[in-house]
């Protein structure tokens, strides 16, 4: 009985792992549903200004234009970032996806961009979601996931979400779909930083 109850249950596992938009097998079963998680299971990691470390160079092409997208480009040179890893097949993202946009246009102008990072999506459905949901900011078309690969913070999750100082390093992480409210108060934490500690 064993020998067929157990594949059974990996079955019904690994359904619940894809249908919660994770790209790695980090879950953790809570009650009937599963929360990934990074090792050690935090879901939001913080980096203070000393144990910051920068970034590979981020590059790929515009979701939307097709033209080259870098994060060395001039719009974020000196900026707070914000990189959102997500697709329009990720149910999360969706539900996301106004928090995002407010928090955007509430920091604009105060020195902070947004940069999303599209995986592993229908290029077309991909722009469909951000025609549909008005998103203000540039994505970069990464399919294959090359472009993530560049990051040194974990991102197993989808969506996952990046705050990077003015230097462009990993200030805090959410390894989940994140609310305007706690992405706002870190955004804007990180924006006050002084100039030579971030």
């Amino acid at each position: 009985m064993r020998r067929f109850l157990l594949p059974a249950v990996l079955s019904a596992a690994l359904i619940l792992l894809v249908g919660g938009c994770s790209t790695g097998d980090d879950a953790v079963a809570q009650g009937n549903t599963f929360q990934f998680v990074s090792p050690g299971g935090q879901t939001v990691i913080t980096y203070a200004p000393a144990d910051r470390k920068p970034i590979a160079e981020l590059s790929g092409e515009d979701l939307v234009s097709g033209q080259p997208l870098s994060l060395s480009d001039e719009r974020f040179d000196d900026k707070v970032v914000v990189l959102n890893v997500w697709g329009s097949w990720c149910g999360p993202c969706r539900g996301e996806a106004d928090d995002l946009e407010r928090v955007y246009e509430g920091n604009r102008d105060d020195g902070v961009e947004f940069l999303g990072i599209n995986l592993r999506d229908d290029r077309n459905s991909a722009k469909d979601f951000v025609i549909d949901r008005n998103v203000g900011f540039p994505s970069i078309y990464d399919f294959s996931g090359l472009s993530l690969a560049a990051l040194t913070t974990p991102t197993s999750v989808v969506p996952t979400t990046i705050v990077l100082d003015r230097r462009h390093r990993p200030a805090a992480v959410f390894l989940k779909a994140v609310s305007d409210s706690e992405l706002d108060a870190v955004v804007k934490r990180v924006a006050a930083e002084p100039a030579g500690q971030s």
